[in-house]
C-alpha cells in the first residue's frame, strides 16, 4: 500500500491573496489572544476582508484552524514520505512508529489549541480531516503483519487525540505523556 497525498487545489490570485491575509491575521490573533478568545469578526477585520469572504472560505473557526494547520501537517507528511530515518524510510517499522508518535507530539504540543478546535468542531470531525486519513494509512502500513493493523492504527491514533492530550496534560505533564505514548506505540509495533 502506498501513501497518497492530494495536492492542494489551484486558486485565483485574488483568492490566494485573501486566503494568505486571513491565515496571517488568524495566526497573529490566535497567538496574541488565544484561539478561544478570537472571533471570526476580529479575523475578518484584521485581514481586511468581509465576513462573508471569511465564512465562505473557511466555514467557521474550526475550518480556519484546520487551514492554519495544513502547512504544518504537510511538513510532517513530507518527513514521513521522504525525510531521513527514523521518521522517513530506511529503518524497521517499530522505529518508524515511535518516531512518528514523537514527531506528532511535537506538532501537537506546539499547536494544541488549534488541533483541538479542528478535531472537536463537530462529532467525528477528527476522522474527516484529510491528515487523519494520511496518518492512519501510514500507521496501518507500519503495522502490516500484526493482527488487524487498521483497527490498531485507529486505537494508537486515539492516544494522540488533542482532546485526550489536553485533558491529560495538567495531571501528567508533557514528559510523562511522551514516555507513555512511546511505550504504547513501541509495544504495538512489536
Amino acid at each position: 500500500m502506498e501513501l497518497l497525498r492530494t495536492p492542494p487545489p489551484k486558486e485565483r490570485t485574488d483568492a490566494a491573496r485573501n486566503r494568505a491575509a486571513i491565515l496571517d491575521a488568524a495566526a497573529r490573533l490566535f497567538a496574541e489572544h488565544g484561539v478561544e478568545a478570537v472571533s471570526m469578526d476580529q479575523v475578518a477585520a484584521a485581514a481586511g476582508v468581509g465576513k462573508g469572504t471569511l465564512f465562505r472560505r473557511f466555514g467557521d473557526k474550526a475550518g480556519l484552524a484546520a487551514a492554519l494547520l495544513d502547512a504544518r501537517e504537510r511538513v510532517l507528511q513530507e518527513g514521513i514520505l521522504h525525510g531521513p530515518p527514523p521518521l522517513g524510510p530506511g529503518v524497521p517499522p517499530t522505529d518508524r512508529l515511535t518516531a512518528f508518535a514523537d514527531a506528532y507530539l511535537d506538532y501537537l504540543f506546539t499547536h494544541l489549541p488549534l488541533v483541538r478546535m479542528s478535531e472537536t468542531a463537530a462529532p467525528g470531525a477528527r476522522y474527516r480531516i484529510g491528515a487523519y486519513r494520511f496518518w492512519h494509512q501510514h500507521v496501518t502500513i507500519l503495522l502490516a503483519g500484526t493482527a488487524d493493523p487498521e483497527h490498531t492504527a485507529h486505537a494508537l491514533l486515539a492516544s494522540l487525540a488533542a482532546e485526550h492530550i489536553a485533558a491529560l496534560l495538567p495531571e501528567l505533564g508533557e514528559e510523562r505523556i511522551r514516555a507513555g505514548i512511546t511505550r504504547l506505540w513501541r509495544q504495538a509495533g512489536s
